[in-house]
């Protein structure tokens, strides 16, 4: 994220003499993708961020797929999905490629271990839930809507709050940096003012005072497609204070400002995010097309170079019928896909939409992980089948 922020105490320079009360250094961190090229940020620990006391790997995290890959639309149902544990080590795996995973969580447990993936960026759409991440870099509070971005390498805890009710998170994970996209931004890195938003929509860390505490800390590594535990002997969140333009943040869907048109406006005008190989889109509550003939659903779209995946934040998605909320469809590349059978007419004339989705488009295949078809509704790629037999054969009294 192209935006400088600073925390906490920092010296005036660079790389230079930074001491403790006790007259001691403390250890100066840079953290930053592309080796030190891309963005980074300068943190200062209480005590050296290497002191591990043992390093063991715990179990695989390779994502197996599901063997049966006939080409066809697939739809699934977050609503089976099994309930609880721990929001870091009991997602399921839905969907994945090289570039881009997608799994889901609902969990009910605090987490007691810390965690840090170290091989991919992880953009969580909050469904449901309130809480507080936390970081080296700080408190991030979320609810839900939120996108909370978290770079590779950042450790972290999710602090879940039940006393609001359950959790649920989408969970997306960029094995390339994930960024606002770049035709959003002017040479400088600022957004433009024709942006669907701005700086000051996106959520920073809040300062927490540095943990001085000695005694063994456990950090889950996701690393090489397995988990992995280091013991510190500190606890890692003793960050005195840091300054740069990686760290963790948060964007809310509710934030997003659409776009819209006197005739109707493809998909990458809602574009949130960009990632290497895929986009991230919002679609958001929003007046439809004012041209008194405009048909404000999609017209059918054939993905030439792209899967499509939609997962629906609300009941409501203008071109569907038979998506509950919480559902996921993956519309594959080389399919047609479009409004169901009635929706198109049902849509002329219509002034507004309350629909909320999280849109995932991928530039290579998608492979459906074998963990999902247990919540797969199997029926679906006939849906406009059905629909259009049900449009017009009216049931019979």
């Amino acid at each position: 994220m192209p935006i400088y922020h600073q925390l906490g105490s920092i010296p005036r320079k660079r790389h230079i003499v930074f001491r403790r009360p006790d007259g001691g250094l403390y250890a100066e961190e840079l953290m930053g993708h592309e080796g030190f090229v891309g963005t980074s940020s300068l943190l200062y620990h209480t005590h050296p961020p290497t002191t591990y006391l043992s390093a063991r790997k715990i179990r695989d995290l390779a994502w197996v797929e599901d063997k049966e890959m006939s080409l066809r639309h697939r739809h699934f149902l977050t609503s089976r999905v099994k309930k609880g544990g721990s929001a870091t080590l009991d997602r399921l795996p839905l969907l994945f490629n090289s570039d881009i995973g997608m799994l889901y969580v609902e969990p009910d447990v605090a987490d007691t271990h810390f965690y840090r993936n170290s091989q991919a960026d992880e953009v969580v759409y909050v469904v449901e839930g309130h809480g507080v991440l936390e970081s080296v870099f700080g408190d991030l509070p979320y609810k839900p809507g939120d996108y909370v971005v978290i770079h590779r390498n950042i450790t972290h805890r999710w602090r879940l709050d039940p006393a609001q009710g359950p959790t649920k998170l989408l969970v997306m994970e960029s094995r390339g940096h994930v960024r606002t996209p770049k035709r959003y931004r002017n040479e400088f890195g600022q957004l433009l003012e024709g942006a669907p938003f701005s700086e000051r929509d996106i959520r920073r860390p809040q300062h927490t005072a540095p943990r001085d505490e000695k005694g063994e800390f456990p950090i889950y590594v996701k690393q090489y497609d397995a988990l992995n535990e280091l013991v510190l002997d500190h606890h890692p969140f003793d960050v005195i204070g840091w300054d740069g333009y990686f760290y963790p943040w948060i964007f809310n869907i509710h934030d997003f400002e659409p776009i819209v048109g006197r005739i109707h406006q493809p998909p990458p005008v809602h574009q949130t995010f960009q990632g290497d190989g895929f986009v991230i889109c919002s679609f958001c509550p929003r007046p439809y097309d004012f041209d008194p003939e405009a048909i404000p659903a999609p017209y059918n779209h054939s993905n030439v170079d792209s899967d499509e995946v939609l997962f629906y934040a609300s009941s409501e998605f203008m071109s569907r019928k038979g998506i509950e909320y919480g559902s996921i469809t993956h519309h594959p590349d080389g399919l047609a896909h479009g409004p169901h059978p009635g929706r198109t007419e049902a849509s002329i004339g219509a002034k507004y939409t309350n629909e909320l989705a999280v849109m995932m488009d991928s530039f290579r295949p998608l492979k459906v992980a074998k963990a999902a078809v247990d919540i797969e509704d199997p029926k679906y790629h006939q849906s406009w089948i059905e629909a259009q037999h049900a449009q017009f054969n009216p049931p019979t009294s």
